[in-house]
């Protein structure tokens, strides 16, 4: 959580960052009760999220973060339609895969509930996301789950959403940042405890 954040503070371009969890961790957005969240989820390390959205498991999935700087057009789309575009693409991308188009009732896991857009597969939803907008722009950060993809996901995703790419490691500075931010925020108790 905190590479994003400091992603999206240094980015001058549009970025995809592809990932996977050390541990079968849980994240949670922003709004997210805690101590509900840690119910629901024993034993399992607890992560929130600086977006919104539901309780999403991680281990075995496909995660990706999309980050477009303010300056960027795309930054400026409304939040329903740069989540369905970005959906599309990844849509795209899985075979068997279309979108929802309605929103299920609520329910404070990600995976079962729906929403429009979400990435749909035999009626199950298998890809969802959160977003957070603000005076840097756009952080999107999503989960594929429960379905196989290819291999060549993210090349696939970064060819389909820009017209020229490059794959690149992260930079030592934005890792030591990263680490700093970590320790200052999304490791204490007072971030992840806070609601």
């Amino acid at each position: 959580m905190a590479i994003d954040e400091v992603l999206l503070r240094n980015a001058g371009e549009p970025l995809l960052r592809v990932y996977r969890w050390s541990d079968r961790s849980v994240s949670f957005g922003y709004f997210g009760e805690y101590q509900a969240v840690s119910d629901r989820w024993p034993g399992r390390p607890l992560v929130r999220r600086w977006t919104g959205g539901g309780e999403v498991p991680h281990g075995d999935d496909f995660t990706y973060t999309l980050i477009v700087p303010r300056s960027d057009a795309f930054s400026q789309t409304s939040v329903r339609e740069s989540y369905r575009l970005i959906h599309e693409v990844l849509a795209g991308a899985i075979p068997g895969t279309s979108l929802a188009d309605s929103d299920a009732e609520e329910n404070a896991a990600c995976f079962a509930r729906p929403v429009v857009a979400d990435v749909m597969k035999a009626g199950i939803k298998v890809a969802g996301a959160a977003q957070r907008r603000g005076k840097l722009g756009l952080l999107h950060q999503g989960s594929l789950q429960g379905t196989d993809w290819p291999a060549t996901l993210p090349e696939n995703l970064a060819a389909s959403l820009a017209t020229s790419w490059t794959a690149d490691a992260l930079e030592p500075e934005i890792v030591a940042q990263a680490s700093q931010l970590a320790d200052e925020k999304y490791a204490t108790d007072e971030w992840l405890r806070r609601r």
